[in-house]
């Protein structure tokens, strides 16, 4: 049964310290025709600079470390929302406190050391979609968690307007209009980079990922 070939394959970078597992997953992800290993290496071979340059979009670390972590990693190493990768780890112990922090530090997904060769490949699929994976027993862990957390009153929208400046608010006016950094940066007589990083920072302070949900996020606020 041959893999049915993606028109776009997951890009996977795989930042694996166990040199067996890291020989283990290049082989067998080398077997499909929807996955391109972009990257491979232990944390003393590469840098987080190279992760970034290889536009991956899933990194696949055997470790906990949450420098390499989703929420610390796109803090420390800012990069457009279409550059940024999930995090899926990978031969971990089945240890609830381990798990959540894995989770905290934004992890996609996370695999004992007894998963199949067919689970890692899925939960590599699944990571893509925007799917969660992890055992039944560290789901259920989850849940208790998430069941103590306070329950949260929904604050006002007009409290929750972001404080855009002007030129941030003159920006988000032209995205929402549907035109490019270029097109912005030419009508403002600014450089296209100085227009990435104002979204950049827009998108940072409305808490969002992409420009559509920082147009609604703005305007529907203001409104």
């Amino acid at each position: 049964m041959h893999d049915t070939i993606s028109e776009s394959p997951i890009r996977v970078f795989l930042l694996i310290e166990n040199r067996l597992l890291r020989e283990a997953l290049t082989r067998l992800l080398r077997k499909r025709n929807d996955i391109l290993i972009v990257g491979q290496g232990n944390r003393e071979e590469i840098t987080s600079a190279q992760v970034v340059e290889s536009n991956c979009t899933v990194l696949t670390v055997d470790f906990t470390d949450p420098d390499w972590l989703p929420v610390r990693f796109f803090s420390n190493h800012p990069c457009p929302t279409p550059g940024r990768f999930r995090a899926l780890l990978v031969g971990m112990e089945s240890d609830p406190r381990q798990f959540l922090n894995a989770v905290r530090a934004g992890a996609s997904g996370y695999m004992l050391k007894d998963a199949s060769a067919s689970e890692v490949v899925a939960a590599i699929r699944a990571t893509v979609r925007g799917e969660a994976t992890c055992t039944p027993r560290l789901c259920a862990a989850l849940f208790s968690l998430v069941s103590q957390l306070p329950e949260q009153i929904s604050p006002d929208p007009a409290v929750m307007t972001p404080a855009l400046t002007i030129r941030q608010r003159q920006l988000v006016n032209l995205v929402a209009k549907g035109m490019t950094n270029k097109e912005i940066a030419a009508q403002l007589n600014l450089s296209e980079f100085t227009v990435r990083n104002h979204i950049h920072r827009i998108l940072k302070q409305v808490d969002v990922r992409t420009r559509r949900e920082a147009v609604n996020a703005v305007l529907t606020r203001v409104s």
